[in-house]
């Protein structure tokens, strides 16, 4: 895997982050650098994680969702005139595509097309579905880039939403996890997974669940002798807890937790 866009791409993206929401910057940043298997094996891990590494998996509409949910690391988009409480990922995602060259669908580059769940499953073996299925599974190198250049973007954006008092700390422990394959790993699969944690729509009761409050739940019980990936590990399972504590009820986000506290465990594992 090539993790290096071109300078037209670059240009093409720091134009997007202006204008289109969430579409991340790759650039270089101090940590491991990770070797083309364990880059591989991220992609891997990911879809796996997501759509349990399958082609149908790759077009998603899950449950009591109001999205859809595409590509190995379901990427949100919401129908036209539909919004929520989490951040729309699939638009930036074909923006990228088309910065590196890569032809999307014209009827991709809008508001998702389906209004529901239900019209998106009775429409799962349709065209478009089938067109979507094609390119997300030939361009899993281009969506691993994608969710690393949005992990890279994170930092300065927790470091604007934290408070001054975890600055220091929360850039710490990026730049720690950072250091090894497996705590990259951990910061590149969470930002996909729960998102930065930098947006006021992401909380419940107040308390968001993203990257920021992971990394300030580590800062609340550090352990020198643990490897930070397992640190990692334990402060996702809090906040994903407290998460669910606090959701609304009809959302019964209970559902979820086992499955979660799962993914968070294998954070510990060797990549």
């Amino acid at each position: 895997m090539q993790l290096t866009a071109p300078l037209t791409a670059l240009a093409l993206l720091v134009s997007c982050l202006n204008s289109c929401a969430e579409v991340p910057t790759p650039h270089a940043g101090t940590g491991s650098r990770l070797s083309p298997a364990q880059l591989d094996r991220v992609g891997k891990r990911i879809w796996q994680n997501e759509c349990a590494g399958t082609v149908a998996g790759l077009t998603s509409w899950n449950s009591g969702e109001e999205f859809a949910s595409l590509g190995i690391g379901h990427f949100i988009w919401y129908p036209q005139g539909r919004s929520g409480p989490f951040a729309e990922s699939f638009p930036p995602l074909m923006a990228y595509f088309a910065s590196r060259g890569v032809p999307t669908p014209a009827w991709a580059q809008g508001a998702c097309p389906w209004p529901g769940k239900a019209a998106f499953e009775a429409d799962k073996n349709g065209n478009r579905q089938k067109e979507l299925r094609s390119l997300l599974s030939r361009t899993v190198t281009l969506q691993v880039e994608f969710i690393i250049a949005r992990m890279e973007a994170a930092l300065p954006k927790m470091l604007a939403q934290a408070p001054a008092k975890d600055r220091a700390w929360v850039q710490t422990a990026f730049h720690s996890l950072k250091a090894t394959p497996e705590g990259q790993f951990c910061l590149i699969d969470y930002v996909n997974f729960k998102g930065e944690g930098t947006s006021s729509k992401e909380h419940y009761q107040g308390q968001g669940w993203g990257l920021l409050q992971v990394l300030q739940a580590m800062g609340e019980r550090p352990d020198s002798r643990t490897p930070w990936n397992a640190q990692f590990a334990e402060a996702a399972k809090r906040v994903l807890s407290r998460r669910v504590a606090n959701a609304p009820p009809e959302r019964n986000e209970k559902r979820w937790l086992a499955g979660w506290h799962n993914r968070c465990d294998a954070y510990r594992q060797s990549l």
